[in-house]
């Protein structure tokens, strides 16, 4: 089959979309299929034999200068003026302008796919390609309505409540595209369950097909450093549940001699720095990012605990990959964290979201009982072979492509009768 890829941003190393394209397009390629990427920036890491098509947007989030202003140069037509235009006001643009701009590239290409494969895009310009007849395949990693509610939530005062209800203003769009597509790919239950509760999606049409872990994250080779935890999550993403993590390792911090290692690069300024310096954990707590493959393998494995903390994940690739590393884990009772890691006690301990006492518990219970930290290691990395395999997702993939494609012909047929008579 011939597969185009549509991903409107796919940052590798970090975030799930980037890491889903590579594994994904890699694996299809490997089955023989053909595929080609479309992505916005930042563009993806791909293997060979992926093809990659990329679709430029003003990009006004890179880093070092978010926000900001392009030159009047910059502008190519009205799509960068409205995504211009929606930065200005405080909304979040680029699911809507990069389904805008694919999708004008696909219909000048109408011959050339067979399938098109939506990553969490949901923008407009999808229903104008289903509409065309495309067959259209959507991944739907989990609603953002969740991380709304919890940014919502955290806001320190009504201004930054209206502005994150302008940010979040995309999710209609969302809904209302997730409304009409005819398949879903999604990979938890727990993910399932909310696209059918936020967006109104009808449940026939949800598939579930969890996540695969590289065969790269192995068991370290070297001793594990003694007292390092390491976590994996958006320092200043209030979803993500670093600060229950940084007020329990502080309590920690005082009683013994222990190290934070985060993935992640916290804005400067930001909350996270802030409470870093009020429980005065400076010099205890390092941050790791723009790191290799390897050298995240390295880090993994490198710590004698890892903490998931999050408060909702839809499927949380980092806990797969941190158990594939034989690390034990302290993880969040959230979203699909429990279907990731089994029953508790087996791969993880769990504990409820933003308890900072019971994380601080379970962590210096597991710090202390190096034996069972042996066996949950294990446990965890026979976890991960028996379930999380890319072959097996892109199998699984694959053969929902095969589905959606004979629908579409089925329905282009059916149509083509009913006018004839």
């Amino acid at each position: 089959m011939r597969v185009a890829l549509l991903s409107y941003r796919s940052k590798p190393h970090c975030g799930g979309q980037g890491v889903y394209i590579r594994h994904l397009s890699r694996e299809l390629v490997a089955l023989g299929h053909e595929v080609e990427v479309f992505s916005g920036q930042p563009y993806p890491e791909l293997d060979p034999g992926v093809g990659l098509t990329k679709v430029p947007s003003l990009d006004l989030y890179r880093e070092p200068d978010p926000f900001r202003v392009p030159h009047p140069r910059e502008f190519r037509d009205l799509i960068d003026v409205e995504e211009f235009a929606t930065m200005c006001v405080a909304g979040f643009p680029e699911p809507k302008t990069f389904s805008k701009r694919v999708a004008k590239l696909l219909m000048k290409r109408r011959d050339e796919f067979d399938v098109i494969h939506d990553n969490q895009v949901l923008g407009t310009g999808m229903v104008d390609l289903q509409e065309a007849g495309f067959p259209l395949v959507t991944t739907l990693h989990h609603p953002i309505t969740f991380d709304r509610r919890v940014d919502l939530a955290a806001a320190p005062n009504w201004r930054k409540r209206l502005t994150l209800r302008r940010w979040y203003g995309f999710l209609r769009m969302q809904g209302k595209v997730a409304r009409r597509a005819t398949r879903i790919l999604t990979p938890s239950e727990s993910s399932a369950r909310d696209i059918v509760a936020d967006f109104q999606v009808a449940p026939g049409v949800i598939q579930v097909i969890p996540l695969g872990v590289d065969d790269a994250f192995v068991p370290p080779t070297a001793p594990r450093v003694p007292g390092r935890i390491v976590a994996m999550a958006s320092a200043d993403a209030a979803i993500k549940g670093v600060h229950t993590l940084l007020e329990a390792f502080a309590k920690l911090r005082t009683e013994r001699d222990i190290e934070l290692v985060m993935v992640t690069k916290p804005q400067p300024g930001g909350r996270t720095e802030k409470l870093i310096e009020k429980l005065a954990i400076k010099d205890s707590v390092r941050f790791v990012h723009g790191v290799s493959d390897a050298e995240l393998v390295e880090i993994m494995g490198s710590a004698e605990l890892a903490c998931v903390p999050s408060l909702y994940e839809g499927f949380s690739l980092p806990t797969a990959e941190l158990m594939a590393c034989e690390t034990p884990l302290v993880v969040s009772r959230a979203g699909a964290i429990p279907e990731v890691v089994g029953p508790d006690g087996l791969c993880a301990d769990l504990v409820e979201p933003g308890n900072v006492e019971q994380l601080r518990s379970a962590i210096a219970d597991l710090l202390d009982d190096p034996e069972r930290r042996a066996r949950m290691g294990r446990a965890g990395r026979e976890r991960v072979l028996e379930r999380f395999s890319w072959h097996a997702v892109a199998v699984a993939v694959a053969q929902a492509y095969r589905e959606t494609i004979d629908a579409a012909a089925s329905t282009k047929t059916a149509s083509t009768n009913t006018q004839e008579h």
